[in-house]
């Protein structure tokens, strides 16, 4: 009778030691979150800054707000519109992204579901991709853009885009369909459904979030991709981030300017990743619980 009372005072304090332990860990992820947001909220403010009071340094948080570096970015000064290179970005991005998708759900199908011989091996050939640094591969892809007359094509940008991030996309989608119960599928087929059916019908409406998840983050990648875009384009095809870099100059200020199209630049990512964050955060959690 006596380890009840014990057992009964116990159940409290291992309580408020969990207690505190959530507070703690509730605390440390607003303060990573804060982390990131800080740069993020120092780029807006100091977009609607004057170039002068901008430079400052320590910088003033009390100084006048202005419009000028988003004239500045629109054309008002220079004469040059961003409204070409946001265009191509969004070309380049969203075609990429739909090539990944129709590409890396097939052949995740195909390394889950229905898996072949030695996926695994296929599986880090596919990751083996990645180890490559891309300013290894810029030359042979200049030469070759050059010989085929795709300099200064956005078309070039899309098919560099797909084969840069399918490999992610595959990695992603796998881990998504591997979560798919089997019986559905098997009871698709005694219906007589085929792969494409089967694909269309039963495993994108199921794998959504998983699909969500991977097209936003293909899109981010290829919406901030600026090597490529910086030495395989020139006037017609340049993305927005080259644009962007053209606002950093050797001779006078020019800080506000590159965070007021810093921001405007950012703005389709974050609405995408707000549109898509209920699917975006349901995507990463089925494919990386068991």
């Amino acid at each position: 009778m006596t380890g009840l009372p014990r057992a009964v005072h116990r159940l409290p304090a291992a309580a408020r030691r969990r207690r505190r332990r959530h507070t703690y860990l509730v605390l440390l992820a607003w303060l990573c979150g804060l982390l990131f947001f800080v740069p993020v909220a120092w780029m807006v403010l100091t977009s609607l800054h004057s170039e002068t009071d901008a430079a400052t340094n320590p910088p003033s948080l009390g100084a006048p707000l202005t419009l000028h570096g988003y004239r500045e970015f629109f054309g008002a000064g220079s004469g040059v519109s961003p409204w070409p290179p946001l265009l191509n970005s969004l070309t380049a991005s969203v075609v990429s992204t739909l090539l990944v998708l129709a590409l890396a759900v097939p052949a995740a199908y195909a390394l889950s579901i229905k898996p072949v011989r030695k996926w695994r091996d296929v599986l880090f050939f596919f990751l083996s991709t990645k180890m490559l640094p891309l300013v290894a591969a810029l030359l042979p892809l200049y030469l070759v853009a050059q010989h085929t007359g795709m300099l200064d094509n956005i078309w070039l940008l899309v098919l560099l885009y797909t084969a840069m991030n399918l490999p992610i996309a595959v990695w992603m989608m796998r881990s998504f369909l591997a979560e798919i119960p089997v019986e559905m599928l098997e009871a698709a087929a005694i219906d007589g459904a085929c792969l494409a059916t089967t694909l269309t019908r039963i495993v994108a409406p199921v794998a959504l979030p998983g699909l969500a998840a991977t097209a936003l983050i293909s899109f981010i990648f290829s919406w901030n991709e600026l090597l490529f875009a910086r030495v395989l384009t020139g006037v017609v095809a340049g993305t927005a981030p080259v644009f962007l870099t053209g606002f950093v100059t050797s001779q006078g200020l020019f800080l506000a300017k590159v965070c007021a199209a810093a921001t405007f630049i950012s703005l389709p990512v974050l609405l995408a990743g707000f549109a898509a964050q209920d699917k975006l955060v349901q995507g990463l959690s089925l494919g990386a619980v068991k």
